[in-house]
């Protein structure tokens, strides 16, 4: 009898150990952190209580602390960590806590908070102080419900940066997020920081960062990861920016794995950036339903504005953008394309190969969520090793920037994803389409009569003849000739050649089996009237360079926003490629090479 007592109480614990462990696996999340908690918290999964009623995919820090984190910190003491710690010791044992009566002095204290972070930020820059001021075209500045639209619709937003020794415009950085998450709701932003090994004082300020943002509600993960290599000779600039900006994205894949929380759109944060320009450019964004808009970067130099970052921009039919003046007249502004150029002058987006200028804002929809990531060529040639230079096919992959890969990944999915839904053309049967098929005509035959050894062959188009020559021109149907330098890239721009300069070879054609048009274009805009600098107070002058003194017509609705039409992906782009390491300031080449979607769709697994 006592033996049978004695199982039944040994089942009996065994029984309640088992359900003491399965409660605690069931209700309490079983996502550990990686990293010690006193440096970083990881994004948890829902635990049961969750998953059996309703999944919380909110951005609210006092309900989810692990929603701000901060990650490679160097927790190291050195000199001042006394005298740190000391300092803010007495400070809230002093200034602090004799004030803190009860929870109904909260609401004061965050008061105060508050206007400590905007008076020590509005000190530091323009950003705070100069942006209302700045004239902007369509009455921006004079209509104070223009972006109300934006906050009712309650849209989630991933800020994302990656900072390198850049400790002169972090703070201004700062003081846009505190802006956007005061009109957007600090639950509806997620900031991802990403210190880059920076030489400067950036550590110390993202030490501020993270004291803003978590005084303020903000969600944040801040991260600080070493160079790929030490030797600045055997970095590949190309293969660095990849790794950062997937780095910077972590968090938005984490999120949605283990939360299911999903962003309207990912706002990549650089330079100097008005937040009204960048509201403006999220409303343009959600109405073209566009896959990236790009503001416009622009470098002071000898007093005047530049357009700036180039590597990574291309007009519509896959040439450089001129590196114009922000004076400069109508033929000489930064698109070469007709539309592009034409739409630039009337301050309204213009449709592009591909950009990256300045602050630029993302749908992940169609791109991360959607298997996307940043990447880079890998037949660079290692300066450091003794080895002789690479012969590379003139047909090679581009060794370009991450970005310009991204850029034709995006016209390579918006193709896929329109032939899986069996949907492959657009705006067919339409007159626009008919004119764009007679262009390709005209184009196609001189193609030809260069591969024949022809002169010149007449083709028929629109009922008329019209005669193509070698290709030094490109044809357009009406008689108009577009700008000699349209398909030559940079060169336009360019050194002379007696000068160093590099000689840009033609372009050279090959016939393609399916042209680009016939795919699903994939959307990317410029949004002319979000400019980015890092040119300080004289941003002014910038804005009065692009929109003048006076407001144009105040904009009644979207209706100038929305493209009416969008041109397939161009045939062959400008290259401009680093074909060697030596980090960011290595030498780069450029050629014309050719692009075909239906060839890379032919590459992809199937």
């Amino acid at each position: 009898m006592a033996i049978i007592l004695r199982r039944k109480t040994v089942s009996r614990l065994f029984f309640v150990g088992a359900v003491v462990f399965f409660a605690k696996l069931l209700f309490f999340s079983s996502q550990k952190p990686t990293q010690p908690p006193s440096t970083s918290r990881q994004i948890q999964g829902h635990n049961f209580i969750e998953r059996a009623t309703r999944p919380d995919k909110s951005l609210n820090v006092q309900r989810h602390p692990f929603l701000q984190s901060r990650m490679g910190r160097d927790e190291r003491p050195d000199l001042f960590s006394n005298l740190i710690q000391n300092g803010v010791k007495d400070y809230w044992e002093r200034f602090q806590l004799p004030y803190i009566v009860n929870k109904e002095t909260a609401a004061v204290d965050a008061q105060h908070v508050s206007a400590a972070i905007d008076q020590l930020l509005s000190l530091n820059g323009w950003v705070a102080a100069m942006c209302p001021l700045l004239t902007r075209p369509f009455g921006q500045n004079t209509r104070d419900n223009l972006y109300d639209d934006l906050v009712r619709e309650d849209h989630l937003y991933y800020v994302a940066i990656i900072i390198h020794s850049a400790d002169h415009f972090l703070v201004d950085q700062l003081a846009v997020i505190v802006q956007m998450a005061k009109r957007l709701g600090t639950n509806n932003l997620f900031v991802s920081m990403l210190d880059y090994d920076s030489t400067d004082s950036t550590e110390t300020l993202l030490d501020l960062c993270e004291a803003v943002l978590t005084l303020l509600g903000v969600p944040f993960r801040i991260r600080r990861v070493p160079g790929m290599t030490e030797d600045p000779a055997a970095a590949y600039y190309p293969r660095e920016e990849a790794y950062t900006r997937n780095l910077a994205l972590e968090p938005l894949h984490e999120l949605y794995e283990k939360r299911k929380i999903k962003f309207s759109r990912v706002i990549w944060l650089k330079g100097f950036t008005c937040p009204n320009d960048i509201l403006e450019t999220i409303k343009i964004s959600f109405a073209n339903e566009a896959a990236m808009v790009c503001g416009m970067d622009w470098a002071e130099h000898n007093g005047l504005f530049i357009f700036s970052d180039r590597w990574r921009t291309r007009d519509i039919e896959g040439d450089q953008f001129r590196q114009s003046k922000s004076s400069s007249k109508p033929d000489a502004v930064p698109p070469r394309d007709r539309q592009g150029s034409q739409r630039y002058g009337q301050h309204l987006p213009f449709q592009v190969f591909c950009c990256e200028s300045g602050t630029h804002v993302v749908d992940p929809a169609q791109s991360y969520y959607r298997g996307l990531s940043y990447r880079a060529g890998t037949d660079f040639q290692n300066v450091t090793r003794s080895e002789g230079a690479k012969t590379r096919a003139p047909t090679a992959a581009c060794l370009d920037s991450s970005q310009a890969w991204f850029c034709r990944d995006l016209w390579v999915r918006s193709a896929r994803d329109a032939v899986e839904e069996g949907d492959m053309a657009h705006n067919v049967g339409g007159q626009r389409r008919r004119d764009l098929w007679s262009r390709e005509v005209v184009e196609y035959a001189a193609r030809d009569a260069l591969m024949a050894g022809r002169d010149a062959v007449k083709v028929k188009v629109g009922g008329g003849e019209e005669e193509v020559n070698d290709g030094a021109e490109r044809p357009q149907v009406g008689g108009k000739k577009a700008d000699p330098d349209a398909n030559v890239g940079s060169d336009y721009d360019a050194m002379p050649v007696e000068d160093g300069g590099e000689e840009v070879p033609p372009p050279e054609f090959n016939k393609l089996s399916i042209p680009n048009s016939v795919f699903r274009p994939a959307r990317i805009l410029v949004n002319p009237r979000c400019p980015t600098t890092y040119a300080g107070v004289s941003h002014t002058q910038l804005a009065r360079d692009l929109f003048g003194e006076g407001d144009d017509d105040v904009l009644s609705s979207t209706g100038k926003y929305v493209l009416d039409d969008w041109e397939g992906a161009p045939e062959s782009f400008v290259c401009q490629e680093q074909r060697q390491t030596g980090g960011r300031k290595a030498t780069k080449t450029q050629r014309r090479l050719g692009f075909s979607i239906h060839d890379e769709l032919q590459r992809l697994p199937k």
